[in-house]
């Protein structure tokens, strides 16, 4: 007799001893695609020397995307619970990586990734994880995808292994995930590695390039760093979709730099003379502009360092 866990409209077969992935309650599962007799190249290291380090296993290949529809929810937040699921059920890590890490945009374009809408990757924020477990000699081996745009979190799991076999992937829901604005505690640190972040929490007010009331960690973080480093400049550098004019973009944008500026000098006593704004409109958009998603996340104020020493 075969028992079956209902989401939604969707049946998964659910064997006795099947290895099983909870997702939160709110999570949407987006898409899934399964290829019988089929490979699956799992990445085990980062992007060098022109490839992807990788084992090739042959079998089912069945591959999920899921969308959680929270607003400020991290890739730590996405991942970090399915990676603690797996390796609790036995599965021996392979590898794990951040964004740069992993090899930033070479990785993500050297992976196999289900298309958008249903899957989205954020260049700038993406973790993976890649784990195996050997079931009656035969292995199992699955990796977890996760990024966020401002409003979603995404996670893609693509698992390699016997048809609906005893080592097969169940999948339920349990407690609904939350955001936590909890930005990186390395906020320095990350600034002075690669010269930028995105001032990910900023909200404006609808239609206006003033920025919205509330406590912004990021621009706390930011006046920490240059009240600790009195020599460092940085530009704040605002950006847009693709939608409207780019001269009336580029000046939208500038003025939204110019407004986080303008908090930073009031509100967190920083030197003007440490800032400047300047505005990019379309011009360096993360991601696309073809998507509800990418044109959310092109949307944003960065902080850039300008100085030279």
């Amino acid at each position: 007799m075969k028992y079956f866990l209902i989401i939604g409209a969707i049946l998964f077969p659910l064997a006795a001893n099947a290895a099983r992935l909870e997702f939160p309650s709110n999570a949407l599962l987006s898409a899934e695609v399964v290829s019988p007799n089929s490979s699956y190249a799992i990445p085990i290291g980062a992007f060098e020397n022109g490839a992807i380090p990788s084992k090739v296993s042959e079998g089912e290949v069945t591959q999920q995307a899921w969308r959680y529809p929270v607003a400020g929810i991290t890739s730590l937040q996405v991942i970090g619970p399915l990676r603690d699921q797996l390796i609790a059920d036995g599965f021996a890590p392979l590898f794990e990586c951040e964004t740069q890490t992993c090899g930033g945009f070479d990785f993500r374009f050297n992976t196999d990734v289900l298309p958008a809408p249903d899957m989205f990757v954020n260049l700038g924020d993406f973790r993976f994880f890649s784990a195996e477990k050997s079931v009656d000699g035969t292995f199992e081996r699955i990796s977890v995808l996760a990024s966020v745009s401002s409003t979603n979190g995404f996670v893609q799991v693509t698992r390699v292994g016997t048809p609906n076999g005893a080592n097969a992937i169940a999948t339920s829901t349990k407690n609904p995930i939350r955001a936590t604005r909890n930005f990186n505690s390395d906020f320095g640190k990350e600034l002075d590695e690669f010269g930028r972040v995105v001032l990910s929490d900023l909200t404006f007010e609808t239609g206006s390039s003033s920025l919205g009331k509330g406590d912004f960690t990021s621009l706390t973080q930011l006046a920490d760093y240059l009240s600790a480093n009195p020599d460092r400049t940085v530009a704040l550098v605002g950006h847009t979709d693709s939608e409207g004019s780019l001269s009336g973009n580029i000046s939208l944008s500038k003025r939204r730099a110019s407004s986080v500026l303008e908090r930073l000098i009031t509100e967190f006593n920083v030197p003007r003379r440490q800032l400047e704004a300047e505005g990019m409109g379309y011009l360096s958009p993360l991601a696309t502009n073809l998507t509800s998603e990418g044109r959310e996340l092109n949307r944003r104020v960065e902080v850039i360092v300008t100085s030279t020493k």
